[in-house]
């Protein structure tokens, strides 16, 4: 019969498959940028060329109609709500896997990965339940106009089965980057976003036979992409490396204090990602809103255009995260630490680049996306918000990664309710009532200042080293005797 893989040291651990053990590698500087470049690269991929899909995607719609370009975003963030939750939940699995990774425990690492899909799917079976029918509620609490509820609705309500075969690829995405393999990560997600722009261009405007969706189009074009990575990740997770190296099939059973683990360190970055990303965008387009389509459809072109800045980032901050949380496993914070400079600087330097570009270049941006003068007068004043935020958005994704990888996610909840909740939440219904001469632009410059806040506190956080208080495994008994070698099947 197959035994057990056995735990392995942590410098086994940091081993590629293919080195001996004690031999020196050109990976073995974990501190190097060389390295850290390494394994963010197929991370900044993904989430760039999911940027590239998504900025297809809007393209696609925008050429079917004002309204329908003013839905899109609003309805995609409300679908993200739930979402969001999920994946920042989700973040709680790169980092005990790579802690895991990094002490030895490969084992570990799958089981806290089936976890994490148990409870992410019975999740969301209970969001599609909840949340289906109350759809209009939300858009109207929201004060869209009118005459775009319907196809926010339509396109929300189908995103929301979307979310089920996504569980798949949002852990499974964690998983790679906990265990340092993200390049596993190509595949499934290349061909996902493949599928869903060839879907999307079939069932939006009709081509082959298809009937002519429009928005809707959109979202199932969505909904298909999301299947098809969901399956090659499925054949990933149970081929012969991940189940010889990490028993990912002896490990399918279930497991109340693995899942313990993960609700501990996850359940606060969930709070955290949802009221800094989808809440915070729900508010803004609320408050937006009210000043009408154009303003709106100005809006999503902005954040379409500022995408494209924050994605790298934020795939350089799950492979940081995957570092950082190795080092803190393998006892070695000061790594942590010089991890986490290098990424700053990258992002910095990355992000402020990109700033300056969007305020140089903000009026042919603009020309990009729409055609209607109204909105492209809107969106060249909102855009210098946007660029001027983006230094600040760097150091709110990058030292959000770090400490989640440590495990301080009640800081990140914390910080990141006081940004979208009360600087943007109440500054900006406060810019509406008090300031209304500054029309859409003064939610813009509350959201602005949210980032600005929530950046430099996280900066603080990540400096005052509390975060090297916090030991994920305190707890844990480690097993008395090793477990026995594998052997072959008899």
């Amino acid at each position: 019969m197959t035994q057990q893989r056995p735990n392995v040291s942590p410098q086994q651990a940091s081993q590629p498959q293919d080195a001996p053990v004690g031999v020196p590698t050109a990976a073995d500087d974990e501190t190097s940028l060389m390295h850290m470049l390494k394994l963010a690269g197929p991370m900044i991929v993904i989430t760039v060329s999911f940027t590239i899909m998504e900025t297809v995607d809007r393209l696609m719609v925008s050429r079917v109609g004002t309204d329908a370009f003013a839905a899109i975003v609003p309805a995609g963030f409300v679908a993200f709500v739930a979402g969001g939750f999920a994946m920042g939940t989700m973040a709680a699995l790169n980092a005990l896997v790579s802690q895991s990774l990094g002490a030895g425990r490969l084992r570990d690492c799958s089981s806290y990965y089936w976890q994490m899909l148990y409870m992410g799917a019975a999740f969301f079976a209970v969001v599609v339940v909840v949340t289906f029918p109350a759809a209009p509620l939300v858009f109207r609490w929201m004060r869209q106009p009118p005459e775009i509820i319907p196809l926010e609705v339509t396109y929300f309500r189908i995103l929301l089965f979307a979310h089920l075969p996504a569980v798949i690829n949002w852990a499974s995405g964690q998983f790679y980057a906990g265990i340092h393999r993200p390049s596993l990560v190509l595949l499934p997600s290349l061909v996902g976003q493949a599928v869903n722009v060839a879907a999307n261009y079939v069932l939006i405007f009709g081509k082959f036979g298809a009937p002519r969706l429009g928005l809707a189009g959109a979202a199932w074009g969505t909904f298909i992409g999301i299947v098809a990575g969901a399956v090659i990740n499925l054949a990933i997770l149970f081929g012969s490396e991940m189940r010889e190296r990490f028993d990912s099939r002896r490990t399918l059973g279930i497991d109340v204090a693995k899942m313990k683990d993960l609700l501990r360190v996850g359940l606060p970055a969930g709070v955290a990602l949802t009221v800094s990303v989808p809440c915070w965008m729900i508010i803004l387009f609320a408050f937006v809103g009210r000043f009408g389509t154009d303003a709106l459809a100005a809006t999503n072109a902005v954040l379409s255009c500022t995408n494209v800045s924050v994605m790298p980032v934020v795939g350089m901050g799950m492979a940081l995260t995957a570092a950082v949380g190795k080092s803190v496993g393998a006892g070695r914070k000061d790594m942590a630490i010089r991890q986490t400079t290098i990424c700053i600087r990258v992002a910095i330097v990355y992000m402020g680049l990109v700033g300056a570009g969007c305020f140089i270049f903000r009026e042919p941006l603009m020309r990009f996306w729409s055609k209607e003068p109204a909105v492209i007068a809107a969106g060249t004043q909102i855009i210098i918000c946007a660029a001027i935020y983006q230094v600040f958005h760097a150091a709110r994704t990058v030292y959000s990664a770090a400490l989640r990888a440590t495990g301080d996610t009640l800081w990140l909840a914390y910080i990141s309710a006081v940004g979208a909740l009360l600087i943007l939440g109440l500054g900006g219904y406060l810019t509406v009532r008090l300031l209304p001469g500054l029309g859409y632009m003064g939610p813009w410059i509350a959201a602005g200042v949210s980032i600005a806040v929530v950046g430099l506190s996280n900066w603080l956080r990540f400096r005052s080293n509390r975060w090297m208080e916090i030991d994920l495994f305190r707890e844990r008994v480690p097993p008395v005797t090793p477990d026995p070698p594998a052997a072959a099947v008899e």
